[in-house]
């Protein structure tokens, strides 16, 4: 695998966010995630952006983060959210998700942030158990589904102060 960053709207990033969006109506049966981002969101030294490819060069994987701060919907300083992390279907259970992440830990935390945060739902239980066994412990409910009854949200120290 070669894990590399790229911009949010280079075309292999759009490619995986639409595979993303696809799986996410299967799933919640709604339009995807209505969560607003930016390509300047994922522009160091705001986040980064993450595909993996496998040994044919095809994108397999992607994720991201982006700086949050304090902002009144449950942030607070130094936050790094983690965002649209997603392995395509012939590539899951090989551990790769797991790389995903803590390329972008490693990421977040080298860029200042002090805690890596995520949103997701009841509906993705397999993303519930990659973050859990991966450290990550509930925190309060932040972002644009903070309101949502299948929305669960997590949070990581990344720096050894917290």
């Amino acid at each position: 695998m070669n894990i590399r960053p790229v911009p949010f709207d280079h075309p292999d990033a759009v490619k995986l966010n639409d595979e993303v969006q696809a799986e996410y109506h299967v799933r919640y049966g709604d339009g995807g995630d209505a969560t607003a981002l930016d390509t300047a969101d994922f522009t160091p030294p705001n986040g980064v952006y993450l595909i993996a490819y496998d040994e044919s060069d095809r994108p397999v994987a992607t994720g991201g983060w982006r700086s949050q701060d304090e902002n009144g919907e449950g942030n607070e300083d130094g936050d790094a959210e983690l965002k649209r992390m997603f392995v395509v279907e012939g590539m899951r259970g090989r551990g790769l998700a797991r790389r995903l992440l803590a390329a972008l830990e490693d990421d977040a935390r080298a860029a200042g942030r002090r805690r890596m945060v995520l949103e997701t739902g009841t509906k993705q239980p397999e993303a519930i158990a990659l973050y859990t066994s991966s450290g990550y412990e509930p925190c309060v409910k932040f972002g644009y589904y903070r309101h949502y009854e299948s929305s669960r949200c997590y949070a990581k120290p990344l720096q050894a102060d917290l």
